[in-house]
């Protein structure tokens, strides 16, 4: 899996070279060049995916769109598998979102039967439209992030487990190091960071 992975975003990067996305809080509050890069790095669209576990009836609706069909009606979805179930999620599919459409409306029942509703606001909670990641600037491949304007495109995902929503941001990342030694395919990260949690 994590092979397969590796190679996928590496033709990803081949592929999309100059419309790449990154993420991470960055530290700098003022535009500056470090190397060829820009920074801050920026995005004015975003990809989607919605993941719903130990819910009842979990219903995401974001730009216009029914995120968790298979779970609407009185559906059990599952607990997550054990371990980091997260680096199972692949590229969020729903792509080429512009910045920012109403809120994401969520209804679903916790495990105890009780029903929420919910609007979460990725508008707000991206309102700067800078990249969060966690690879310190110095360590990005120079040159990939250059040109003037965004920087990428980012994945967005929202988590409905239970009782608590999560939103994450994902973004392909490319390094000067490869980030496994010895494998060529490896200099990028790609890690998820939670940008806002909400328990009800």
């Amino acid at each position: 899996m994590r092979h397969t992975r590796l190679a996928s975003c590496a033709l990803f990067l081949f592929a999309l070279t100059g419309c790449l996305t990154a993420m991470a809080f960055p530290s700098e509050t003022s535009t500056k060049r470090l190397g060829l890069n820009r920074f801050p790095l920026t995005f004015k669209q975003h990809d989607f995916a919605a993941y719903c576990y130990n819910t009842i009836g979990c219903e995401v609706i974001y730009a216009n769109n029914n995120f968790t069909r298979l779970y609407s009606g009185d559906v059990v979805s599952p607990p997550p598998p054990p371990g980091d179930y997260r680096k199972s999620w692949g590229l969020a599919g729903y792509l080429g979102i512009p910045n920012f459409p109403p809120p994401a409306e969520v209804r679903w029942k916790s495990l105890d039967g009780i029903s929420h509703e919910a609007r979460v606001d990725i508008g707000a909670i991206f309102k700067d439209e800078r990249m969060r990641y966690t690879v310190p600037n110095d360590e990005i491949a120079k040159g990939i992030f250059s040109s003037p304007g965004p920087s990428g495109e980012p994945g967005v995902y929202l988590e409905v487990n239970d009782r608590t929503i999560r939103v994450f941001m994902r973004a392909f990342i490319p390094t000067e190091a490869e980030q496994i030694q010895g494998n060529k395919y490896s200099n990028f990260r790609d890690d998820l960071v939670l940008a806002w949690t909400h328990t009800y």
